[in-house]
């Protein structure tokens, strides 16, 4: 029998259900997923192992117009993703018309690849509406499969992934059988706690943040978690604080049940908070947190 594998990688907006559905796909919560835009920054590999396949399946951040050095180094990753990928998957959903970026929206019309666009949340539209959607996009993209899904329901989502299966390139697998991603476990700790940030802070506080965890020791049945959430100016880091520490406290709980969720153990998780002034126009601090690279 001979065996399947590649890179599949998800391309599209903000905010149109790409970390969803490579959650549903991975069957792990290995991106945030919030209601805010620009949630994902980094790209992120979820790997899917069957007997005779492995998918490698890539989130990438929502396309954006960059304004500062972090998004420059957010949408390299999207480019990056463009230059590996065997399936492409270009993600829209119900009522969209475009693609934020002209240059990449030409990739996907002129490439050598498949590509699946997947037409997704169809469960908030109509029969007629869908049927209008499907045709606009048949003409918009003659080179893509038009897949309507709804990733957050999971309708939709198993067939997509076997015709992706169907798709891939016979190769032997790019990672050992066992492995679920390729980024470390203080990477999806940083991870838990921005979600945590851009779930209870408005406006920008929670673009203006980045978290480094510092210590990371696992025993047996717990795991001690020591993180700082860097901030770029004193007053963000009185807001993040908040009266008494109530503020820090709450994001704290919150990333504990997730992380306990995630890992299976119990959790002792310390939270700092330190100023880091202008950090996302700085590429020395964008390439220490990952970015950059």
């Amino acid at each position: 029998m001979s065996h399947k594998a590649g890179f599949v990688n998800i391309i599209g907006n903000p905010n149109v259900g790409k970390s969803t559905l490579m959650n549903a796909f991975v069957g792990e919560k290995l991106s945030i997923i919030t209601s805010k835009a620009q949630t994902t920054r980094h790209r992120i590999l979820g790997i899917v192992n069957g007997e005779d396949f492995q998918v490698i399946v890539s989130d990438t951040p929502g396309i954006i117009k960059p304004a500062y050095e972090l998004q420059e180094s957010m949408m390299g990753f999207v480019k990056s993703a463009f230059e590996d990928a065997d399936i492409l998957i270009y993600m829209v959903e119900i009522g969209e018309k475009e693609l934020k970026d002209a240059a990449f929206f030409e990739k996907i019309t002129n490439a050598s690849i498949p590509v699946l666009l997947l037409l997704n949340k169809i469960d908030q539209s109509n029969q007629e509406q869908l049927e209008a959607q499907v045709q606009f996009w048949k003409e918009k993209v003659p080179n893509a499969e038009i897949h309507p899904i709804a990733a957050l329901e999971n309708f939709n989502v198993r067939e997509v992934f076997d015709r992706i299966v169907t798709l891939l390139p016979v190769s032997p697998p790019f990672y050992p059988k066992d492995q679920l991603t390729d980024k470390p476990e203080r990477f999806f700790v940083n991870e838990a706690i921005r979600e945590k940030i851009l779930e209870n802070y408005k406006k920008e506080i929670p673009y203006s943040v980045e978290v480094d965890t510092e210590e990371f020791i696992e025993d047996e049945k717990i795991i001690r978690i020591r993180s700082v959430i860097m901030v770029e100016r004193d007053s963000q880091k009185g807001i993040i604080i908040g009266h008494k520490g109530a503020a820090l406290k709450r994001v704290g709980i919150a990333a504990r049940k997730t992380l306990e969720a995630f890992f299976g153990k119990q959790i002792h998780i310390e939270l700092y908070v330190k100023i880091n002034k202008n950090w996302r126009s700085n590429e020395r601090q964008l390439k220490r947190f990952g970015y950059n690279n």
